[in-house]
Formats: structure tokens, sequence, C-alpha cells
């Protein structure tokens, strides 16, 4: 054979193997199309304008969720094991269940932190689609009253989702020998603006005054860390806070010197996932997907994990708070 023949049979099998390697390139990207067209496990469209999930309650989803692929939830990251802040990102009890209920409607919750007493504001504006923070689930923010009953607003749905009471945090030792609510007569305590806490607080003040036992002065903050802050210096007797916030703040706070539990739970009631009165068809969606993840385990998976088991709900229910 010649060295020109040598070339030529070179060359041609070149050739060969490129168009070879041209047509398995095209088949895997027919293939790859293929599955995002038919879910693949992930979102796609089969026609245009149309988001389709292989997750089982995708369907049950408005419109603008499918499409934009998230959930925009708000929350105030200062309530361990709630949620908290832990390497640049938003994690607790309330993240692992939006992540579980995320997995049934095929969508991101994607948590965003902002002060407490905003939250509900940034629902009524379109800010945020729900509120995941620990939020009690009562009438007055079903009807959107004030701690006097006055309408500030138009209120919210809630999916309700956990239980707890709530607990009394002092400082180590407990100096004032704090051990219920009456004992804050004549004294100062600490707490969040915008919570149920500074309306028990409230009411509290009044029994003290009625009771003549010495007036109770409330300090509230932006913050719980605030006032966590002002029990350990000693300028306030108390904070409150849910039980299972209490026990983790007390647990953890200064390696379990800063702060203990006095008085045990009281006024066990519903948290709940809030959600604007007039998106009936994203609470329905939530309501199905906790009721999913209920029965199929992953909610319980989250609870023991957090080491709050005793605070599951055995069914997913809307406005069940008082």
């Amino acid at each position: 054979m010649t060295a020109s023949t040598t070339r030529r049979t070179t060359a041609a099998k070149s050739r060969t193997a490129a168009v070879g390697a041209i047509a398995v390139a095209g088949a895997l990207l027919l293939s790859a199309c293929g599955d995002q067209t038919n879910g693949g496990g992930t979102t796609g469209t089969t026609e245009p304008g149309k988001a389709v999930s292989s997750a089982p309650l995708f369907d049950k989803l408005p419109k603008k969720y499918q499409d934009a692929g998230v959930i925009k939830v708000g929350t105030d990251a200062q309530y361990a094991p709630m949620e908290f802040e832990e390497g640049g990102k938003i994690v607790g009890i309330d993240p692992d269940i939006a992540a579980a209920l995320g997995k049934q409607l095929g969508v991101e919750f994607k948590f965003t932190s902002g002060t407490f007493d905003g939250l509900i504001s940034s629902l009524n504006t379109g800010r945020q689609d729900l509120v995941m923070s620990a939020m009690s689930d009562t009438k007055a923010r079903q009807e959107g009253l004030d701690d006097k009953g006055k309408k500030v607003g138009k209120g919210v749905d809630f999916v309700d989702y956990f239980n707890s009471g709530v607990s009394l945090l002092v400082k180590k030792g407990n100096p004032q020998n704090i051990k219920t609510l009456d004992d804050l007569c004549g004294k100062k305590v600490a707490v969040q603006r915008g919570t149920t806490y500074e309306d028990t607080f409230k009411q509290q003040a009044v029994k003290c005054d009625k009771d003549k036992k010495g007036k109770l002065a409330i300090e509230a903050f932006d913050t719980d860390a605030e006032a966590q802050t002002r029990v350990k210096s000693g300028g306030a007797v108390a904070d409150m806070n849910d039980y299972p916030v209490a026990a983790y703040i007390a647990k953890t706070a200064g390696g379990g010197n800063d702060f203990e539990v006095t008085g045990g739970q009281t006024q066990a009631a519903p948290f709940g996932i809030a959600v604007d009165k007039d998106n009936t068809q994203l609470r329905d969606a939530i309501k199905e997907a906790l009721d999913a993840i209920i029965k199929n385990g992953e909610y319980a998976k989250v609870l023991e994990k957090w080491d709050v088991k005793s605070s599951a709900v055995t069914e997913a229910t809307i406005n069940a708070g008082k």
C-alpha cells in the first residue's frame, strides 16, 4: 500500500468516527430533552406556558407558583430550633418541614428573614406568599385585630402544623425565684414586640394592678435576642417564649450557663403556616401536602431530629386557634 493510499484510508476512518460521534451526541441530546419534557423528577414543560412536575401535588398549586417554581416564605430567624441562621442559611424545624412540603408540591420554599411584627403585612402586600415563624394561630390574627380588638388588617388563614405551650425564660439560677406569672408583679419583663407573649404580659399587667400586687413593667424589643440580653444583664427578670425555643435557648446560650426555663409549659396552642385570606388555593395545597408528609412519615422524622416529638399534630387543620 502506498503512502497516499494510507493517508486516504486514515482520513476516511476519521470522517466515519466524526459522523458517529455527532450521531451519538445528537441521540443523547434528544434523550435529555425527552427526559425534561416528561418531568424526569423535575419541573419542565409539555406545551407552551404550562409547567409540569412529577411531584404528586404539583397540580394543586396556583399556576403562578407552578411557573415560578418557588414559594416565598417570610420568617424571623431568631427562634432556634424553629428557625435560625447558621452558616449563612436559615435552618431549623420550619425550614425542614417546608422542604418536605416542597417535595410533595414540586417547588422550592425560599425563606427570607424579617422582624416578626412585619410578617403578616408582608403577606398582605404580596412580598411573601407564606409565613412560617413559630407563629401562634389566634382568632385575632385570623381576623386582623390588635390586642385591643381593633381592626388593623384583613387577617390571614392558618394551616396548623405544630403544637406548643409557652414558658418563662429567666437568668440562670432564677435569682428572683420566678415560678408563675403572678411572681412577675412589681417587676420588669422583656419581650419581643408584636408577639402573643407581649399580649400575655399585658394581660398579666392588668391582673397585677387589679390584685394590687405591684405594677408589671414591660419592655418590648424588635428581636427576642434583645429581650434575652436584657434578662441576662439583670435589667429584666424574665422573657417569654414558646417552650421548644425557650428550652433550646436555656440549653445552648453561654454553654447552658445563661438562662433556665421556669414555670413549666402553659397555654398550649397551635402554630400555623399563615396564608393571605385571598390565596385559598395555595392554603388548601399546603394543607394537603402537610397531611401527605404526616402520612408518609417525613413530618415525624423532622420532629424527631429536633427532639420535639411531643409537639406533633396528627392531621392538618385550618384556623383551629382560639
